[in-house]
């Protein structure tokens, strides 16, 4: 098998290298098995930033997620929080959208703006079950992305593309004392290291995405690890992996009537930690390559959190830049 690889339209490899390389990679990303908590800082899945633009090029994203929980685990206690009314179940509900904008700076660097909108309502936390909710800005996220490593220029076929990327959040506008909150509002200095490699058969590989969150306002700094594989076909791609978000520090949810969900207790800051599997697709159009996206993420455990289901999608639209081959 060939260790050389052909670029795709955004970056990517169409052929692999060495199985156990890939092995190796991911039982690294898993010795940093750490967390973050329930924040909503507008984020790209599957390492998505470890690519960047070409040098020149704009691209502009618009992504839309919702979720739903009828459970949640104030501290491990797991409990149910549906409320039926007007026959139907109602639970925590979020929709939020965002514009993720890229430029490519060079050909090692690139810097990306993240702002959008949020609201999230429930029942179940008031005694007489009627709705409340917050609505606003999201934390906003900004960063500059430098690529350390490109495994299509690497001339050794264990080379991964890696990816620093300098972040930083400045607070939304929505209710920060709100029960489940959709975010710290806290103000952030992230660093982050993104990383993609192909191995095995042709548009095989694995990805990871590490990040540490030095949360300014709140003081309850979180960790975020995923990783996971991807499948290329021609212009498609197949993801699917692991996500595990904990905060470090922060006080518990609780009830005060342990039979009475109304009474819960929610700190401004919650120690938060989940377990969570993400997957999804995407497909590049061709001539133009817009990239179409489809996402989703489903909480399987944690401490202080509720049993979030996420799905949503995503369009992204490159703009100038030097001009790419047809496969």
């Amino acid at each position: 098998m060939s260790n050389r690889f052909e670029p795709t339209p955004w970056g990517g490899l169409a052929a692999g290298g060495n199985i156990f390389v890939a092995a190796a990679f991911i039982a690294c990303s898993f010795l940093a098995r750490v967390a973050m908590a329930s924040e909503d800082v507008p984020y790209r899945p599957f390492a998505m930033w470890a690519d960047l633009p070409q040098p020149g090029q704009f691209i502009v994203g618009l992504v839309y997620d919702e979720s739903e929980a009828y459970h949640i685990w104030a501290n491990r206690d797991y409990r149910d929080i549906t409320v039926k009314a007007g026959g139907e179940s109602y639970g925590i509900d979020i929709n939020q959208g965002f514009v993720a904008l890229q430029y490519g700076i060079s050909k090692r660097w690139a810097a990306d703006l993240n702002i959008g909108a949020t609201t999230v309502g429930w029942r179940s936390f008031s005694p007489d079950h009627s709705i409340q909710s917050t609505t606003g800005l999201m934390d906003t996220s900004f960063g500059l992305r430098y690529q350390l490593l490109n495994e299509a220029e690497a001339k050794s076929a264990y080379v991964p593309t890696l990816t620093f990327r300098a972040g930083a959040v400045l607070p939304g506008t929505y209710n920060q004392d709100f029960k489940f909150a959709p975010g710290l509002r806290s103000a952030a200095i992230v660093p982050e290291f993104l990383a993609r490699k192909h191995f095995g058969w042709p548009g095989l590989g694995a990805y990871a995405d590490l990040l540490y969150r030095w949360n300014r306002t709140t003081g309850n700094d979180q960790y975020l690890t995923s990783t996971g594989l991807f499948q290329q076909i021609r212009r498609w791609e197949l993801d699917a992996g692991y996500r595990h978000l904990q905060t470090l520090s922060g006080g518990d949810i609780y009830f005060t009537n342990p039979n009475d969900i109304s009474t819960l207790v929610y700190p401004r800051d919650a120690r938060e930690i989940n377990d969570a599997i993400e997957a999804g697709f995407s497909y590049i159009i061709p001539k133009y390559n817009i990239r179409l996206g489809f996402q989703s993420l489903t909480v399987l455990d944690g401490s202080n959190t509720d049993r979030k289901f996420w799905v949503g999608g995503s369009i992204d639209v490159p703009f100038g830049g030097r001009k790419t081959a047809e496969h």
